[in-house]
């Protein structure tokens, strides 16, 4: 390469400068000799020119520096080597070593985790958020709502007359000769006249009185949380949709489990379960022997009632399981559980609530303990007291078919028959016949028991069923089968099966929506009555946060609690 020609020729005498200062001069070609140093560098690549057929192949480019420890180590190789002292070239020299352990790091691409870890994307969020939440209300929906007024609802009832066998009322034999005599004190007590007819009818009845309770539900949105949502949702419109939702939701549990207190005339709590017994065995083929047990294992247990809450614990029984047994908890339940709760510890000796652990519910009386236990969740301490009724709370349709009042109640502790499948029933239809002449319209399900009803009519051969399985053309066949009605072998009215979303496991409640009773002067059997049905409440703002609550005042009735019955304690296939 030739020698570079002056910096005046390359630099002076331009029509935009026609006469340049020395220093700048000096400046532009400074900055000419750092572009040429930094410029690749051409050379020849001789076997690939040899088998290269055009001027100008085989010919490669050495390019500059690509990390920051490349363009360091070059210009200690110039003149910054000469200008600084050894030690201190020492010092750079070894900094770069220490850089280039780095250097990886140094000369990593933009990727989808770098510089980022989260990346330099776009987020693809679809707006709004999706309302996966379950909120049937069938119940709500199906119960008329009349207008309350005042503090409780009350009507009175005649329960019996002569001749009825209903309301305790003995009957009598009408047969009269003409000699017959029968005299009847007057109202004032004294004794009356006797005339020649036939004895006189008694009758019963009493007065009943339902206590209204308020209810209410509240949410709160905060000034940030609605306008950083902007552009994605309403959070205001989301709120008061999901007061609204949750209010008609616990309504519906309401409607079908609630409790109210024995001190204003409801049927109270649930007693706490009796007999608490643990029984160790053999696991059976569908069983998990338990595991991590070496010492005794130490187990309370309440009374359920539903979604609202549990009885008071039992004491603390114990019993020391051999390997590859599993462990039966065994109780007698009380009028009104729909079930049992069970808590267990382990140790040498009973380390106490704190210690105890809630394992699972049962919809009957026995609760199996197996594989591994729970060592931590909710404790047994929690159960402070008794949370199975409410003073602002009303009997709802599960407590009031199993309660004093209902016309028949059956606690199986067992699964039901499939050797006659449906039998259970039968037995209630007929004792509901027997005592009030009822003739029931339906019976709510559990979806589990409603299948185990189902799944009876398939495991034995011997019953008078028949079903097809249905073949669509050449290929596809439809199986399975459900029972939708049980048909009442005593009236041979069908009773209609539903299942309802909310129902506890192991109950059955038989309802009659309206009696077989000519002008008995009730439309429904089951009514709600609201002094205030449900609203809603935006409260003035006086914080940061737009604040809603709802509000409702009523109480759920039923005019025939005989009318209507229970299967209770099914145990799970």
């Amino acid at each position: 390469m030739g020698a570079l020609p002056k910096a005046q020729v390359l630099f002076g005498g331009t029509p935009e400068a026609p006469e340049l200062t020395k220093a700048e001069v000096s400046r532009r070609f400074d900055e000419l000799m750092s572009a040429l140093d930094t410029a690749p560098s051409r050379y020849v690549d001789q076997q690939v020119l040899a088998q290269s057929f055009g001027e100008g192949r085989g010919i490669s480019f050495n390019t500059g520096p690509t990390t920051a420890y490349e363009a360091l180590t070059k210009s200690l190789e110039g003149d910054i080597s000469k200008a600084i002292s050894p030690d201190a070239l020492a010092s750079v020299t070894s900094a770069l070593e220490a850089l280039k352990a780095e250097q990886p790091d140094l000369v990593k691409d933009i990727t989808t985790t770098s510089p980022l870890g989260t990346g330099l994307v776009a987020y693809d969020l679809e707006a709004p958020a999706k309302m996966l939440t379950p909120r049937p209300t069938p119940l709500r929906n199906r119960l008329p709502r009349r207008k309350g007024v005042g503090l409780a609802h009350q009507f009175k009832v005649i329960s019996g007359f002569t001749g009825t066998a209903t309301g305790g009322v003995a009957n009598i034999h009408p047969g009269i000769v003409d000699a017959t005599q029968t005299n009847f004190a007057p109202p004032g007590g004294a004794n009356g006249l006797y005339y020649a007819r036939g004895p006189k009818i008694t009758y019963a009845g009493y007065d009943k009185t339902v206590g209204y309770s308020q209810f209410s539900v509240s949410d709160q949105v905060t000034w940030s949380a609605q306008y950083a949502g902007q552009g994605y949702q309403d959070i205001r419109q989301l709120s008061r949709t999901s007061l609204l939702y949750s209010s008609m939701l616990l309504e519906e549990r309401m409607l079908l489990l609630g409790r109210g207190t024995s001190a204003r005339n409801f049927l109270g709590a649930v007693a706490a379960p009796t007999g608490l017994a643990l029984t160790a065995r053999s696991a059976a083929g569908s069983e998990t022997a338990l595991s991590g047990v070496s010492t005794n294992i130490y187990v309370k247990v309440t009374s359920d009632a539903g979604d609202f809450g549990q009885s008071v614990l039992t004491s603390a029984v114990n019993v020391a399981p051999s390997g590859g047994q599993v462990v039966d908890v065994t109780v007698n339940l009380p009028t009104g559980a729909t079930g049992l709760r069970v808590y267990v510890s382990t140790g040498s000796s009973d380390p106490g609530d704190a210690s105890r652990w809630y394992a699972g519910r049962t919809g009957y009386n026995t609760f199996t303990l197996q594989g591994a236990l729970p060592t931590s969740g909710t404790a047994a301490s929690a159960v402070t007291a008794d949370t199975t009724a409410y003073t602002a709370g009303y009997d709802g349709i599960l407590p009031i078919c199993t309660g004093a009042e209902s016309g028949y109640v059956n606690r199986l502790n067992a699964a039901l028959s499939t050797t006659n499948p449906g039998s259970e029933f039968q037995t209630a239809f007929a004792a509901l016949y027997d005592a009030v002449k009822a003739d029931p319209d339906r019976i709510l399900f559990n979806g589990s028991d409603r299948k185990q009803l189902s799944d009876s009519l398939k495991v034995n051969s011997s019953s008078n069923y028949r079903m097809t399985l249905t073949q669509d053309q050449l290929t596809g066949v439809t199986l399975g089968d459900v029972v939708t009605s049980i048909i009442n072998e005593v009236t041979g009215k069908g009773v209609d099966i539903e299942v309802h979303p909310w129902m506890p496991q192991g109950n059955a409640p038989i309802i009659s929506d309206t009696l077989p009773l000519p002008d008995s002067e009730v439309s429904d059997v089951w009514a709600v009555y609201n002094v205030q049905d449900m609203m809603g409440v935006d409260w003035p703002v006086t914080q940061f946060a737009f604040e809603s609550s709802s509000y409702w005042m009523g109480a759920l009735v039923c005019y025939a609690p005989a009318w209507n019955g229970a299967i209770t304690g099914i145990k799970k296939a």
